[in-house]
């Protein structure tokens, strides 16, 4: 099964950011269903059954060391001319360790990447097909600010492929506190 850890934003967060995005949506880009939309925190990629109690172990600890936050989202970007996405506003540097501790709980079982670019806050909003030019999206949407959330746990998700014209399907597995000290 294809796994990932995240960071959820509240319902109410990303009914707002739909709102605004809905002003930009066209039939250019490929758009994310709101539903799905959350921050990413490690990519495990396929995992076997066999494996799944342990990773949901390692990550339940490192959830357990961190402390909740506070997030928003904001801003926009892009990932050269394919992605389009809305930037994460809080505390760069708690998000990034707890970042670094939920790949880590992978690599500790021999599943994820090694991936060395440096982590980026975001929500995917939608995707080109093909190359695009993004930038008339990121300027509509640079100045967003959505409501303040508590970031207060991690998810633990299976990623289904979507149908044809469909993007994949979320299945929230295990959801982990951030109950550590500040």
């Amino acid at each position: 099964m294809r796994l990932f850890a995240a960071v959820d934003p509240p319902p109410a967060a990303a009914a707002h950011l739909a709102a605004v995005v809905d002003e930009v949506r066209d039939g250019v880009l490929r758009w994310s269903d709101p539903a799905g939309w959350h921050l990413t925190l490690a990519f495990y990629g396929e995992v076997g059954e066999d494996r799944l109690g342990e990773l949901t172990e390692r990550l339940a600890r490192a959830a357990r060391r961190h402390p909740a936050t506070r997030a928003r989202i904001a801003g926009a970007g892009r990932f050269g001319r394919a992605v389009l996405w809305a930037g994460i506003d809080g505390d760069d540097v708690a998000l990034r360790a707890l970042a670094g501790s939920a790949r880590a709980a992978g690599r500790r079982i021999g599943v994820g990447s090694e991936d060395r670019q440096r982590f980026r806050p975001h929500v995917t909003l939608a995707r080109a097909r093909g190359a695009a030019d993004l930038r008339p999206y990121v300027e509509r949407l640079a100045a967003y600010s959505g409501p303040e959330w508590p970031a207060d746990g991690v998810t633990l998700f299976r990623s289904r492929p979507g149908g044809p014209g469909h993007g994949p399907r979320y299945e929230a597995l295990a959801r982990f506190a951030l109950t550590g000290r500040r």
